[in-house]
């Protein structure tokens, strides 16, 4: 999930929006989509004769069309011909670029949902007009939507990949390592910190390989390759249910093609088997 092109972001609403307009409505953690096949996402038209209104947030112009969030409030029951669906089951039906601001959209509407008051002092907020952001009237604190930083690894030994199966994870699906950092932490450090704590081996040689916006609800997953240093692989976490070593001709069933992890896995498959 990365920014499409042509996408051009904006926090303020336009006092006008053309009927055409792109609608994102959120209902908790679930999105608007016509009952079809393949579903099709709302414009503003489909939202006004639908009669659905709630809290709106600007996200910016699509291909030259603009982009709106919406978040309703939890009663509001399903439209006849559409239904509320979790963003996850929308992969590979509606096209990448609208399953990219998709997730941008539920991260903002998250963000609005749980900022309402002020951390600091309990006091409403208020959206900044001139930003993404919503400001205490009382004391004067800002805060911005929250981005939580995370890291993905793949370890290889020779041309063997360690893949681990979570427990949250569907039967016998394997896949890269991952955690979120933790504060004073580089991301260097939170990966060997991280590859210790799950499965008991240390790392070195670590490679940046890409980042990926993963909105469930606010990461930023950054993957990278590391190769085996020392130690034995095992679950040594609760989440672990079970790590092994792979090789290439013996790979485990892996992630949805529109993860971050099946790509870096892609990727350094194709690597060993050119080597």
């Amino acid at each position: 999930m990365n920014t499409p092109a042509g996408f051009e972001p904006g926090a303020a609403l336009p006092t006008e929006l053309a009927a055409a307009s792109l609608c994102f409505v959120w209902r908790d953690d679930k999105i608007l989509t016509r009952n079809s096949d393949p579903p099709t996402l709302p414009t503003l038209s489909d939202v006004m004769r639908l009669g659905i209104d709630g809290a709106r947030h600007y996200l910016g112009r699509y291909q030259g069309i603009d982009s709106i969030a919406l978040r309703v409030s939890a009663d509001v029951p399903e439209p006849v011909g559409w239904q509320w669906r979790g963003l996850r089951s929308l992969f590979l039906q509606i096209p990448d670029p609208l399953l990219a601001l998709a997730g941008r959209s539920s991260q903002v509407i998250e963000w609005d949902r749980s900022h309402r008051y002020c951390g600091r002092c309990g006091t409403p907020t208020l959206d900044k007009p001139d930003e993404r952001a919503k400001q205490c009237p009382a004391c004067g604190y800002v805060v911005y939507p929250r981005v939580s930083p995370a890291m993905m690894v793949l370890v290889t030994r020779g041309r063997e990949l360690l893949l681990a199966r979570a427990n949250r994870f569907p039967a016998a699906t394997y896949s890269a390592l991952a955690g979120f950092v933790e504060p004073g932490e580089s991301i260097e450090d939170c990966i060997h910190r991280e590859v210790r704590e799950e499965v008991g081996i240390e790392v070195d040689q670590l490679r940046y390989f890409a980042s990926q916006s993963w909105p469930f609800p606010h990461s930023l997953m950054m993957a990278f390759n590391a190769e085996y240093l020392s130690g034995e692989a095992r679950p040594c976490d609760a989440e672990i249910a079970d790590v092994q070593w792979f090789t290439l001709d013996a790979l485990p069933q892996l992630p949805g093609p529109v993860s971050i992890s099946r790509k870096l896995i892609d990727a350094t498959i194709a690597c060993l088997r050119a080597a």
